[in-house]
């Protein structure tokens, strides 16, 4: 709606001309007059109240909707405590093998079946999530050391029947791909006592240097009221730049259509290699909702049905909802693996 002009200044001048006989009861009544008339356009320059009435029924509009209960967001440990030993896992991929993996992270082949029991060293799955006991290296070589990766955020949303959704929004500062990303969450109640506390892993496997992802942990039904959350990075191992584990991969022509009611969003695109390498037998696609400030809503992982060739392209298209408030954007990140 446009606003009328502001009117300013306005200044009326009444010449008279009369003559030397005029009397001074018509002098007055022309001041009157001008005075009138000043008062007059004055009150024509005031703006209008363009404040809107509010609706009927006694409802006001607003613009974002906080569930009830929902616990404020609060900053994490400023201090990283990584416990010892510190387990975290890989998933195998194409062509792995657990002599391999052994290798790769310094520790025994027969730590390694301890720490997977049932595990069959003669028929290792792809997709296949194992354990690494870094803390049982006795081969006296050096192990991957865990970085001190930074918690931007850590927000948490009441699910329909009770529960409780977790995001912790991790931050690479590093100039390397991370991996195996894991956090520990912790609920405290008004008193600072421990509630309920569990790990939980990173969406994909690895976290590209600059980018940012979300932790995410559900604690399901009851949970009390008022619980505050805490998270600390407890594994995050910086990636070989000569690892080929993981192919590149780009997203293109990405469309992020957000409905009326700001609940959910469509997200659709490609995605294709950029190099010529072997192709992708698996590729994710992670979608992450943020509300106008900045905080995680909701996520979702698009898991690819075929394999990505590097001589092609694959189309995605998949929906994201928000746990909480209305969703502004959605960010992208991918992952893929012979």
């Amino acid at each position: 709606m446009e606003q009328a002009p502001e009117l300013r200044g306005h200044v009326v001048r009444v010449t008279t001309n009369a003559p030397a006989g005029y009397n001074s009861g018509m002098r007055r009544f022309i001041y009157l007059i001008a005075v009138l008339l000043w008062l007059g356009l004055t009150a024509c320059g005031n703006k209008p109240d363009l404040t809107p009435a509010a609706p009927p029924g006694g409802l006001h509009p607003y613009q974002t909707a906080t569930p009830a209960s929902t616990p404020s967001p609060i900053q994490p440990l400023t201090v990283i405590v990584f416990p010892t030993p510190t387990p975290f896992t890989y998933t195998v991929a194409a062509a792995d093998t657990l002599n391999g993996i052994a290798t790769r992270f310094n520790v025994r082949l027969d730590d390694l079946l301890t720490a997977n029991p049932g595990l069959s060293p003669t028929a290792l799955q792809v997709g296949t999530v194992l354990t690494i006991p870094l803390g049982g290296n006795t081969s006296g070589e050096p192990a991957p050391t865990p970085v001190p990766l930074a918690i931007r955020q850590t927000d948490c949303w009441p699910s329909a029947e009770g529960g409780l959704w977790c995001f912790a929004l991790a931050d690479n500062n590093y100039a390397e791909t991370i991996e195996n990303l894991s956090a520990q969450f912790t609920l405290l109640d008004d008193s600072g006592q421990e509630v309920d506390s569990q790990v939980a892993y990173g969406l994909l496997n690895i976290l590209p240097a600059g980018k940012t992802m979300p932790i995410a942990i559900f604690f399901p039904a009851p949970v009390p009221a008022d619980v505050h959350p805490r998270a600390q990075i407890l594994t995050a191992i910086r990636l070989p730049a000569d690892d080929s584990r993981y192919l590149p991969v780009a997203l293109q022509n990405t469309l992020v259509r957000v409905d009326w009611s700001g609940r959910t969003a469509r997200v659709t695109g490609w995605a294709a290699l950029t190099t010529q390498s072997t192709p992708a037998g698996t590729l994710w696609v992670l979608g992450v909702a943020y509300d106008q400030y900045g905080h995680v809503v909701g996520v979702r992982r698009w898991d690819a049905s075929a394999p990505l060739n590097a001589e092609s392209s694959l189309a995605f298209d998949f929906l994201v909802s928000s746990l909480g408030p209305p969703i502004d954007h959605v960010d992208l990140l991918a992952e893929a693996r012979p």
